[in-house]
């Protein structure tokens, strides 16, 4: 789609925009299935306190990603690129979503991608930054593949949650912003820069500060990407860690298999279609995730499966 000259990209993007945006159906199943999710939200870094900075994990980092790996790729965003074809487009950089080790290699082998290094790499996401993008990428903790730098008008994660109400359709960083009502001045400015609308107007009862309204954040959806932090001039917006664990799969095996369990297709998507077991190494991958599961997902497994081995193997590991 990005760079064939025989193929219509107008229309390519008009069927792309309809698939995507408007069959609510197809959108649901995207999301709300499993409680996995494929992509995960990076926290803007500059905007953490020194206690977070201390207690944050390196793969919680974007910087850490880029810094540590072995290959990096530039590419053209997809979704910004398809409303171009539109011409809705908005005016955030085009070139800038970010693959690492060997999808950057296949990507930049086949022009898809140009190689960078990890210095300019840096310099695109502090511009990410500053057009008020959220980071997402790959929801595993190891070797990932892509760092998208996302728009709320036009990436596909972001509009689907606005468009269909889907809370989290990524996984959510591990902050959360709270609002110091004695500081906020009711600007306004974090309301209109979140790019997910978590933050909103609500009627406020204060006779003292003849205030009417006031900003309020649905914890529900918000995806703690601490764009609000930034807008905020008055700095009257700080970004707390959430009370509940974040989990972020190991690998893509491990979110992969996940993913099937919780939808209940371990078997016919993960073993069968995608023939998993086609390989004694695959198997065993396979296997091995599912053996590091909680109780309860290995339970799901199981009946999915329904094989006498793997039920054989799991009463030798308790």
């Amino acid at each position: 789609m990005r760079t064939r000259q025989d193929l219509d990209q107008k229309l390519l993007s008009e069927l792309f925009h309809q698939y995507l945006n408007i069959e609510e159906d197809f959108i649901k199943d995207l999301f709300l299935d499993s409680e996995t999710k494929m992509g995960r939200t990076f926290v803007q870094e500059e905007v953490l306190s020194n206690d977070n900075l201390v207690s944050i994990l390196d793969y919680e980092k974007a910087s850490h990603i880029i810094k540590s790996a072995s290959y990096i790729g530039i590419s053209m965003c997809y979704c910004r690129h398809k409303m171009k074809h539109l011409g809705k487009a908005c005016d955030a950089p085009m070139d800038i979503c970010m693959t690492f080790n060997n999808v950057a290699k296949s990507l930049t082998r086949h022009n898809y991608a140009r190689r960078v290094e990890s210095s300019e790499c840096m310099e695109l996401l502090h511009k990410a930054y500053e057009y008020n993008l959220v980071q997402c990428g790959e929801n595993v903790r190891n070797n990932v593949s892509f760092i998208c730098n996302c728009c709320g008008c036009c990436c596909e994660f972001l509009v689907a949650a606005k468009r269909f109400g889907i809370p989290h359709s990524v996984q959510t960083t591990s902050f959360i912003p709270k609002i110091d009502e004695d500081k906020c001045t009711g600007c306004g400015k974090c309301v209109k820069a979140c790019p997910i609308s978590a933050i909103e107007w609500v009627s406020k009862d204060d006779e003292i500060n003849n205030k009417s309204k006031k900003v309020k954040i649905n914890e529900e959806i918000c995806l703690g990407c601490g764009i609000c932090v930034r807008a905020c001039s008055n700095k009257s917006i700080t970004l707390e860690r959430r009370k509940e664990q974040v989990i972020t799969p190991i690998n893509s095996v491990h979110r992969i298999v996940l993913m099937a369990i919780e939808k209940g297709k371990l078997l016919q998507e993960l073993i069968f279609d995608n023939q998993a077991f086609g390989s004694h190494r695959a198997m065993a991958a396979v296997l091995a995730v599912i053996l590091k599961l909680p109780p309860i997902k290995q339970m799901m497994a199981s009946k999915q499966m329904k094989s006498i081995y793997l039920e054989k193997l799991f009463e030798r590991i308790k």
